[in-house]
């Protein structure tokens, strides 16, 4: 079995050597780039497994990277994973907005990041969407056809909006979505409201998944994911 391929555009020599080491060491095959421009011919080239993109490149920007790549059908679903600095926050928003599947801040950890990089493969392999019929994480149950959610087989009394949000959500565990993207997909973007007003919804679905709160994660800065377990 070949080994999966990833493509890490970072500009910074220290961190670029830091994860292209350990991703190597974890048996990733790699293939860096310094230059936006430069990464983004390298990816078109070579079709890896899962890019990491940092933000601030020289050439072309990382979210001009990730746009162009979601723009073009061969690159369209590939996996990437978004490197920032906390003062980039506002630019990782974007980015989950352009389609990156997760981000990981600056300063990281090698570790942190691996198990990013694996959580965002076994999603890409797995494809998990909201067209199935039933969705089990765990102890909780979706039904996706009859709109009905259950933990430890006790039914949990749910609004409309608070259903589409947790399906969206469990769905895909570990992707983090911003408010933007959450509002788009449960309320639709022709609808005009409040990004703030996900927080809302959210709260309440936490309280009644009562002692199990912890599998809906707040990604400081950006919005929500479901817990990878």
């Amino acid at each position: 079995m070949s080994k999966p391929l990833v493509v890490v555009v970072e500009d910074e020599a220290d961190i670029q050597d830091v994860i292209a080491y350990n991703l190597k060491r974890d048996g990733y095959e790699v293939l860096t780039a310094s230059r936006g421009d430069e990464g983004l011919s390298l990816i078109q080239a070579k079709m890896p497994d899962l890019v990491i993109l940092d933000l601030m490149l020289p050439g072309i920007d990382g979210l001009s990277i990730c746009q162009q790549l979601r723009a073009d059908p061969k690159t369209k679903s590939l996996p990437i994973i978004i490197l920032s600095a906390k003062e980039e926050e506002a630019d990782v928003v974007i980015g989950l907005g352009f389609g990156a599947d997760d981000y990981v801040p600056k300063p990281f950890s090698p570790r942190e990041l691996l198990a990013r990089v694996k959580a965002v493969l076994r999603r890409s392999s797995s494809q998990e969407t909201v067209k199935q019929d039933q969705i089990r994480r765990g102890e909780l149950i979706i039904d996706i056809d009859r709109h009905q959610a259950s933990l430890r087989g006790i039914g949990i009394k749910l609004t409309a909006t608070e259903f589409k949000l947790l399906t969206v959500l469990a769905s895909h565990p570990g992707r983090a979505f911003s408010r933007e993207q959450l509002l788009n997909r449960v309320v639709g973007d022709a609808v005009v409201v409040v990004d703030r007003n996900i927080d809302v919804h959210i709260r309440s679905v936490r309280k009644k998944l009562g002692d199990q709160t912890g599998l809906i994660e707040t990604v400081r800065g950006v919005g929500y994911r479901f817990a990878d377990q």
